[in-house]
């Protein structure tokens, strides 16, 4: 009875799928906000997908920086010390940390815009050591044209970022180039913090015929801010987070960062899976939404065209 027990028992292990072993995913942002939660919900998901659900054979840990780069470094050293399985940094500030604070643990960034300009890696193909992830990098050049668009009167874009942040200091860059090419003016306004937000972005009235803001964390934790100058003023607002977009913006093209972590998540499953992360290429998010609020365009004065309308995948009224 013993041994036929035993050959049931080799034949059920033969044939029922493997259970994941238990693992811990470290998770940090610089700060949260739509965007960053999204992505870091889309990690998540993926994960419990393909079998590690948390507390049960998974540990998924979460620390926020709150917009501070001290904590975030003080949080990359805890998770480097901690020995999780997989750190996830969300965010170029982040990420910087997280890399700089270990060499052995597996690290897979994610909503990082220039992975190269951040030193995080020093071939997107062959990243190399223990470090990939995925790229969020803006398409610069479609956003300008969007604008342009919209406003085709425009002639200078007010640039409001923080230049403490590599991931903005990059954009700014090709947003002068694409600017250029479009016969625009870009003018910087820089808030380091969320405190200064609003005030830089009353910097920008009289001096610019629209409001630009990239991918840049600080701004966008304290958007209402720069909105509330914006419809206070009539300059026309836009992002190029399409999670903004509902909080007061007049549009955004760019991606829906849920999908941006669900692609993360697959990076980190194939790492747990056995993987070696220096192998695998850094990707550019894929997918592209353009977002549009056409109570935020009449608070600001503007009448969105009809193609702009038409392209539109998510309308808010």
């Amino acid at each position: 009875m013993r041994s036929i027990l035993l050959a049931v028992a080799a034949t059920l292990a033969l044939t029922l799928p493997a259970k994941a072993e238990d693992v811990t995913v470290a998770v940090t942002a610089i700060v949260e906000h739509p965007a960053l939660d999204a992505a870091r919900k889309g990690v998540l998901d993926v994960l419990t997908a393909a079998g590690y659900k948390d507390g049960e054979n998974l540990k998924f840990m979460f620390e926020s920086a709150q917009g501070n780069p001290a904590t975030a470094a003080q949080i990359a050293r805890q998770f480097a010390g901690e020995g999780p399985n997989v750190i996830v940094p969300i965010s170029t500030p982040s990420a910087q940390a997280v890399v700089s604070a270990t060499r052995d643990i597996p690290v897979v960034f994610t909503a990082v815009s220039d992975p190269l300009g951040a030193q995080l890696v020093k071939n997107m193909d062959q990243p190399g050591g223990n470090v990939t992830g995925l790229s969020d990098m803006s398409p610069v050049a479609e956003h300008v044209a969007l604008i342009k668009e919209i406003l085709p009167n425009a002639k200078t874009i007010g640039y409001l970022y923080n230049s403490g942040e590599a991931n903005s200091v990059s954009l700014l860059a090709v947003l002068k180039i694409e600017a250029e090419k479009a016969g625009l003016t870009v003018v910087e306004s820089a808030a380091t913090k969320s405190a200064e937000v609003q005030g830089a972005a009353r910097a920008l009235v009289g001096r610019a015929d629209a409001i630009y803001i990239p991918t840049d964390n600080t701004i966008i934790s304290a958007l209402e801010g720069a909105v509330a100058v914006a419809e206070e003023s009539k300059l026309p607002l836009f992002t190029a987070d399409t999670d903004s977009v509902s909080r007061g913006a007049i549009a955004a093209l760019g991606f829906n960062y849920y999908d941006v972590g669900k692609q993360t998540g697959e990076i980190v499953v194939r790492i747990l899976k056995g993987e070696n992360p220096g192998d695998i290429p850094v990707k550019v998010a894929a997918g592209s939404d353009l977002v549009i609020n056409k109570g935020a365009a009449a608070k600001m004065g503007v009448t969105l065209p009809e193609s702009v309308l038409k392209r539109a995948t998510k309308t808010i009224d």
